[in-house]
């Protein structure tokens, strides 16, 4: 396909054209841009932000979990109700509302509390995992991007031998899709990571060895780079988007302070934003925000290179070169991205407890906190909403590892119809 040259964003009053915009420049944003430019088309990203990936993708968990693809909502979930929903200073806390959305979207994560709805979200979302790891090898052996990226394995890790057992089912859901994972005790487990010798809590674990591990924000700042460079794509940034509608056979952006773009086609990318942004079209997205919470530090005297995620603290320990990322709490109907002093301490002092050599806690180098913009079932919402307009949102905690599959399935959606 011939590629249409691209075009620039208006200072003018008068709306600019453009083939394709993709609203949002956070990792979904920019492997949906990827995805398009690849198949011809020149594109025009937008974002409130500064740079790429300055929100939700800025500092998460850094891992690329492919194979843990788990959903929030399932038989658990019933006997976890009380600590989720008035739990005060647990890793997961509730702000109470009296607000539709919250409760219409509280309802319908209820209703997928069930084994059937859990195992069927979770293999829903494994597909599309899966598709995203076959994407992202492709990306990386034409454009190759360092971003701290390495198949590291991960171990997710539990205080009690009920808990291991009890990701058995798990296991045997997902290995006829070719997904390697099995049981350790404590011993195979320390012996895979020895930075696990202190952890005297650890029962065993669930080892899945070809997991990976990267660093979102240095990937989205490279992959720009590279759309810019090689596919002539362009990017507004500081363009808040205030509204989206349809007129004339064209879509009309406008931002907050008066910029106006037109385009025949819309991909939204925006995150948690997203809900507000689409409503006036009619179309209304179940996506709540989880905020969550992270902390960058150099590595300590006992740091781990496998990536961790400690069930019993509900938080993940990732390795990226010479620092450890942490992330964890997940703080259901926050809107507010501000980090709160007293959660970030609360999440150093998890750590502090869970693995106290993995990184130096007196020293950290940045912390941050971030919107996930979670569905009821835990899968994102990849559609064509019809006139040109699609949407590639609700990705909650796996933005990161379901970004590149994303892209490719959204926008195949998006041009497949015109």
């Amino acid at each position: 396909m011939t590629a249409i040259a691209p075009t620039v964003a208006s200072t003018g009053p008068g709306p600019t054209r453009h083939d394709l915009v993709i609203i949002g420049a956070g990792v979904v944003g920019l492997a949906s841009a990827y995805a398009a430019a690849r198949r011809g088309c020149s594109v025009l990203l937008v974002d409130r932000n500064a740079g790429p990936a300055l929100g939700t993708s800025f500092a998460n968990g850094a891992q690329l979990s492919y194979a843990y693809t788990d959903a929030m909502a399932g038989p658990a979930t019933w006997r976890q109700l009380p600590e989720m929903a008035f739990g005060r200073n647990g890793p997961f806390r509730t702000r109470w509302s009296v607000d539709p959305d919250f409760l219409r979207w509280g309802l319908a994560f209820l209703r997928q509390a069930n084994a059937a709805s859990l195992h069927s979200n979770t293999l829903a979302t494994l597909e599309l995992a899966l598709e995203s790891r076959a994407a992202m090898q492709a990306l990386l052996q034409r454009h190759p991007i360092d971003f701290h990226h390495l198949v590291s394995g991960k171990l997710h890790l539990y205080p009690t031998a009920e808990g291991v057992q009890g990701a058995a089912a798990m296991i045997a859901l997902k290995r006829p899709y070719g997904v390697q994972q099995r049981l350790v005790d404590a011993a195979e487990a320390r012996s895979i990571e020895p930075a696990l010798s202190g952890a005297s809590w650890l029962a065993g674990g669930v080892y899945s060895p070809d997991e990976e591990a990267g660093d979102p924000h240095r990937f989205s700042e490279s992959l720009l780079d590279i759309l810019r460079q090689q596919y002539g794509v362009q990017a507004s940034f500081n363009f808040d988007t205030q509204s989206l509608r349809r007129q004339n056979g064209q879509w009309q952006l406008q931002a907050r302070d008066g910029r106006q773009l037109q385009a025949a086609r819309v991909l939204v990318c925006g995150g948690i934003d997203s809900a507000e942004l689409l409503r006036p079209t009619g179309m209304r997205v179940p996506v709540m925000a989880i905020k969550g919470y992270s902390f960058t530090a150099p590595c300590g005297a006992n740091a781990p290179r496998v990536s961790i995620t400690d069930t019993k603290r509900k938080l993940v320990f990732c390795r990226l070169g010479e620092h450890i990322r942490v992330a964890g709490l997940a703080d259901l109907n926050d809107w507010n991205p501000t980090p709160e002093p007293a959660r970030l301490a609360q999440l150093v002092a998890m750590a502090r407890a869970s693995l106290p050599e993995a990184a130096d806690y007196d020293h950290i180098q940045s912390s941050w906190a971030g919107l996930r913009p979670v569905t009821p079932w835990s899968s994102p919402i990849i559609r064509n909403l019809g006139d040109g307009l699609g949407c590639n949102i609700g990705h909650g905690m796996l933005g990161w590892t379901l970004a590149m599959g994303s892209g490719e399935r959204a926008v195949s959606q998006l041009l497949d119809t015109l």
